[in-house]
């Protein structure tokens, strides 16, 4: 028996099909993956699989390049980088799997198979109804040259079918400890279509082997199909394909969604672009996923990429299903952006408001530097880089296109507000523009002057200024602003509360 793959002799795989959007729990499978490959000094290979010609695209082939290259994933081999066993793309191979699929065939592991979908469907509804097993009954697997010749004269098309062994297959989940199939339950299956396609129950075997794979993690969904995954990489070592080595098995638990459902493609909240256009940050939502299954230790949430894979143990991965929490995922993004450096979380802040159009493509050295003192004012208060635009839009769009929430608006710039308003404008007009001042004039003309809480004071000036109720402090908001922009600001609501 081979001994356990180590260190630099761990290999393993993500290979994702690009189809639709990235989903988060294929994101958390890739993580586990890399981290697992990091952790132990070995090779992370990225492949694609994209032989459904029907559902495969080359956008979402390019969207997911670009989601992992945004998370910061780095691969070893695979596209745009290459390897040894390149090409990394399926769709590249065919030539490989059609002799694959030939040897297996003329070595007896599989049969072709000329069962029409009616003939399987009638026999399984039979099998369902004798209370057996409704998998592939074994129709074609002895098939003799004249019965063979017979279904051929009929004009049938065969499918090839891999021949799987008749005992029970064993083997050791790394996260779900020893599991056993009984053949029974694990019928023969199609590996190559009537059209000559080969099939993913082909394919991905295949590239295991032949790029010597030592380690598959991968989803709980795909449990199903792994002892036939085992028949076949023995089928494979008989015939010469690849180094005659089985990959070790983790299967990682479900990530459930709303309603404790398994979190699938149409869920919004699945979409990786949906969090990446909120604003979530790569370190947040990775430290975050992480969690689906796993954890640095039982009281700590917040870590980073780094001290994962230092850490990570395929051995610890838990077998329950990992719910995805919304309100978590926040909390633990929030918890990495009050960590970023100052210029780097004002760098980040800078392509969305980019696009909400209030930065352009080149911004200028005065508009960074503007961001640069507003952005402290709200790193603390901040949960995705996306709240930029609300907090801080007011500071850069035009004057012409200035405008106030309607509800914070209607709700506060009252009548009751005009005396606030009109006595904040007479006060500012002369004061030093710096915060300080500011906020000692203002405290003076209002709190004290006109006798009212602060809060009563403040509020009608910081939808005035801000356009919200909420904001970031208003003070240093007014100083960042700029005189003439805050008293063209407060003229204007003291209109709209004078009616």
């Amino acid at each position: 028996m081979a001994s356990e793959p180590q260190g630099a002799d761990v290999r393993v795989r993500f290979c994702p099909s690009p189809t639709g959007n990235p989903h988060v729990g294929l994101i958390r499978t890739c993580l586990f993956n890399w981290a697992f490959a990091r952790h132990h000094g070995g090779t992370f290979v990225f492949r694609i699989e994209d032989t459904d010609a029907a559902r495969d695209s080359e956008e979402s082939y390019e969207q997911l390049l670009d989601a992992l290259k945004w998370l910061g994933f780095t691969w070893d081999e695979g596209p745009e980088v290459g390897g040894p066993h390149a090409p990394y793309r399926q769709s590249q191979r065919m030539d490989i799997y059609a002799d694959v699929a030939k040897r297996l065939h003329e070595a007896g592991h599989a049969y072709e198979c000329f069962c029409t979908t009616e003939e399987l469907e009638r026999r399984r509804d039979a099998a369902r109804a004798a209370g057996k097993p409704s998998g592939y009954d074994g129709h074609c697997r002895d098939l003799s040259a004249e019965q063979v010749a017979a279904y051929r004269a009929e004009g049938r098309d065969a499918i090839l079918r891999f021949r799987m062994p008749d005992r029970t297959i064993t083997f050791t989940d790394l996260v779900r400890g020893e599991l056993s199939f009984e053949p029974e339950h694990v019928p023969d299956y199609g590996i190559v279509r009537a059209n000559g396609r080969p099939l993913y129950t082909l394919v991905n075997p295949v590239d295991d082997a032949l790029m010597e794979i030592t380690h598959v993690l991968r989803g709980e969904d795909l449990l199903s199909s792994t002892p036939r995954q085992i028949a076949l990489y023995a089928a494979l070592a008989d015939i010469g394909v690849g180094n005659g080595t089985t990959p070790r098995f983790g299967h990682l638990p479900y990530v459930m969604g709303e309603g404790n459902k398994k979190l699938s493609k149409r869920d919004p909240q699945s979409s990786l672009n949906l969090y990446r256009e909120r604003g979530f940050i790569p370190e947040g939502l990775l430290n975050y996923l992480s969690l689906l299954g796993w954890s640095l230790a039982p009281d700590r949430d917040y870590f980073s990429v780094e001290e994962m894979v230092a850490a990570f143990d395929i051995a610890d991965v838990n077998a329950n299903p990992a719910r995805f929490d919304l309100k978590k995922c926040e909390a633990v993004n929030a918890d990495h952006v009050r960590a970023l450096a100052p210029e780097d979380f004002r760098d980040r802040l800078v392509p969305f408001l980019q696009n909400a159009g209030l930065l352009p493509a080149q911004p200028t050295a005065g508009q960074l530097d503007l961001l640069g003192k507003a952005a402290p004012l709200t790193q603390e208060r901040m949960v995705v880089l996306g709240e930029v635009v609300g907090m801080l839009g007011f500071l850069f769009v035009a004057p012409e296109d200035f405008t106030r929430d309607e509800a914070d608006s209607a709700k506060v710039l009252t009548a009751d507000a005009a005396p606030v308003l009109e006595a904040s404008v007479t006060a500012l007009e002369s004061v030093e523009w710096a915060t300080d001042p500011i906020q000692a004039v203002l405290r003076e003309a209002l709190v004290d002057g006109l006798g009212i809480k602060p809060k009563n004071a403040f509020t009608p000036l910081r939808v005035a200024v801000t356009g919200r109720r909420v904001s970031p402090p208003l003070f240093e908001s007014m100083e960042l602003l700029g005189r003439e922009a805050t008293l063209a600001r407060l003229r204007s609501a003291l209109d709209v509360a004078r009616g």
